[in-house]
């Protein structure tokens, strides 16, 4: 339970500053010192869902040393947020190699296209912290903790599509497209525009391969969360689709880079949370959630509120975004409220005591 409490706080107190930074640079006017306002991607990747993700991971091994990358990417925020930046670079490259040993854990039990593409994952963040430590290849850090990102969802939705029955080639051009992902990264920072062309075209690609491949153009036939996560789904890969447009129109010299930051992070990144958090927070949390229609009121909110940031209200726009994420949370509080009500409820009359007659 203490260590429960220890990464809630360490994970809220990173998305708190994370958002709040995010706000600043959309040019709200908020009380925070330019560290953090320029901690903003580290806060909201490396910390916030690099901790998240650790912990699914470390629950997933079931070994207790897993913790441990999780625990070094946390500390790295209450670091950075302390005024030590050096010192989160460090912790982050640790939390990152921790993740990676992990990823080889998984590998080692199942050897699969998937688990390969998590240990790849786990690479990109591991060498984008490398770099972000070294101050070296600065073009390169984001988009390599990005891709830390897209291969962790990418390999979770070639996992669940594994049963279908895909087109000969379907696999190869997946790895083609990550494949070229990465390599954009890397030469994002040696050159800008040709890095960014490439890095934009293959988000494109992988949002056309998801949007033709995924499981989700049949779930979202289906009624209750099946249906609610493959809305997110997809709605998350036209983003991404958007992401990859502006990524490119960027490299060509055009205003998109909020854009293409944003319609990456919150569009496809956040969607894919906010499908995923019914399934993954009783499992990683012990949390369990009662269903129901409240959970599409924040998926609007993040969509809309996203599509008006890019219309031109940046402002607006970013203080919807933080809106939505936050009755997502409150939504997920309630859900976990009603379902231990239930539970008690029906828990209490399988103990009442028969009437006598």
């Amino acid at each position: 339970m203490a260590a429960r409490l220890v990464f809630a706080m360490l994970v809220g107190a990173a998305l708190v500053a994370g958002l709040a930074g995010g706000l600043v640079r959309a040019g709200v006017a908020l009380p925070l010192t330019g560290g953090v306002v320029a901690a903003h991607a580290f806060l909201m990747i490396c910390v916030f869902m690099g901790t998240v993700i650790g912990i699914e991971r470390a629950v997933a091994v079931k070994r207790a040393a897993a913790f441990a990358g999780p625990l070094a990417s946390g500390l790295s925020g209450a670091a950075m947020l302390a005024g030590y930046p050096a010192l989160a670079a460090g912790l982050s490259v640790a939390a990152a190699l921790a993740f990676v040993a992990v990823n080889l854990v998984v590998v080692r039990r199942q050897r699969a296209a998937h688990t390969r593409l998590l240990l790849a994952g786990a690479a990109c963040w591991a060498a984008g912290s490398l770099l972000h430590a070294l101050d070296r290849l600065a073009g390169s850090v984001v988009p390599l903790w990005f891709c830390f990102l897209v291969f962790n969802i990418a390999a979770e939705r070639l996992e669940m599509t594994r049963l279908m029955r895909r087109q000969a080639g379907a696999a190869a051009a997946l790895m083609a497209a990550l494949v070229a992902l990465a390599v954009g990264a890397l030469l994002s920072g040696a050159s800008a525009r040709a890095g960014g062309l490439l890095y934009g075209a293959a988000l494109m690609a992988l949002a056309g391969w998801l949007a033709l491949f995924d499981i989700a153009r049949r779930t979202v036939r289906a009624a209750g969360l099946s249906r609610y996560m493959a809305l997110c789904l997809l709605g998350g890969y036209a983003w991404l689709f958007v992401a990859g447009a502006a990524w490119a129109g960027t490299a060509l010299g055009l205003p998109l880079r909020d854009a293409a930051l944003h319609a990456l992070a919150l569009g496809f990144v956040f969607s894919m949370v906010l499908g995923h958090a019914p399934v993954i927070l009783p499992a990683i949390a012990r949390i369990k959630l009662a269903f129901g229609w409240p959970f599409y009121l924040p998926l609007l909110l993040l969509h809309g509120s996203l599509a008006l940031r890019l219309a031109g209200p940046l402002a607006a726009g970013a203080m919807g975004n933080v809106l939505a994420l936050a009755v997502f949370a409150l939504t997920v509080v309630v859900a976990a409220a009603v379902w231990r009500a239930r539970h008690a409820t029906s828990t209490s009359r399988r103990h009442e005591p028969l009437a006598e007659h």
